[in-house]
């Protein structure tokens, strides 16, 4: 094996294949779009050249803050609510029920798997107001809290929380797996060894536990706070982007911009402001990971 990894030929044929497929796939595309963000048009009226025009029109464009704002907002507060209850549901599974945590484990995986449509048909159906209460209102009429039944996705604050919600839930038993994979791999002796000393509970939690997890609980973290900044089909299912422009996020409001008003280099522009943010976060998070590990 030594001496094939001392043979760039070999390496060449070994790594070529894959390297051509990811160039034609990942990177062609970004070198594509970033062309077009000099450009104006579409492909039926034609491209014409306008120099950085797309990127001064990006810096006075109230609609892209508005929905750089959502984008931000949205994935800080969902990757909190999947990380935090992910890692709970894996130390539930670990000190808790042990052995008989698979069905539990199994029940809580179930929405990863399930269509995003699907899933936001059912907190439509949750939260409707019309043509008959949802579960959500209907409960708040049994409690006689008629102040507090209202149209939870017709509202631009109420339906930014409706749909963390769903993404939390539907995500939370992936990371509650993967951090639940970290957590069995932690030695059993130095849990042992901890508790003689006297640590359990959070102290436990804290000082062993969450030190050992670390590696894997910033990998979790990455995987949200990406997935979250590219949110697009929970958005588009759930609310389509309002009321107004209340929940739209960047990923929507370049789709509609490209393919909707075919403003093909405004939309290139503005997914390339999406790249180097969630490039900007990923270094971040890295650099931080550094520093923590070592």
């Amino acid at each position: 094996m030594e001496q094939i990894l001392r043979d760039r030929r070999a390496i060449l044929l070994l790594v070529g294949p894959a390297l051509l497929v990811y160039s034609g796939v990942v990177l062609l595309p970004v070198v594509w779009s970033l062309v077009y963000t000099f450009f104006e048009g579409n492909v039926i009226g034609g491209f014409h050249f306008v120099g950085l025009q797309n990127y001064r029109q990006l810096l006075r464009d109230a609609a892209f803050w508005q929905a750089l704002v959502f984008t931000l907002k949205y994935a800080v507060t969902v990757t909190a609510g999947q990380i935090l209850l992910g890692l709970l549901l894996a130390l539930l599974y670990v000190f808790y029920l042990r052995r008989a945590s698979a069905l539990v484990r199994t029940l809580v995986f179930f929405p990863v798997v399930l269509p995003t449509v699907a899933v936001a048909q059912l907190f439509a159906k949750i939260f409707a107001i019309a043509p008959q209460y949802g579960l959500v209102n209907a409960g708040l009429a049994l409690l006689h809290l008629d102040g507090w039944i209202q149209a939870w996705l017709g509202q631009g604050s109420t339906a930014f929380w409706v749909l963390a919600l769903m993404d939390i839930w539907r995500a939370m038993g992936f990371y509650a797996v993967l951090l639940y994979a970290g957590l069995v791999e932690i030695p059993a002796e130095l849990i042992e060894a901890a508790r003689v000393d006297g640590a359990s509970g959070l102290r436990l939690v804290w000082h062993v536990v969450l030190p050992l997890l670390l590696p894997i609980l910033l990998s979790a973290l990455i995987f949200s706070i990406n997935g979250t900044l590219k949110v697009f089909d929970s958005v588009l299912a759930l609310t389509g982007g309002g009321p107004g422009q209340a929940t739209t996020p960047l990923t929507l409001y370049m789709f509609n911009t490209a393919f909707s008003y075919g403003q093909y280099g405004y939309g290139s522009t503005l997914a390339m402001a999406l790249a180097v943010l969630s490039l900007l976060v990923t270094v971040m998070i890295f650099g931080s990971a550094r520093r923590d590990v070592a």
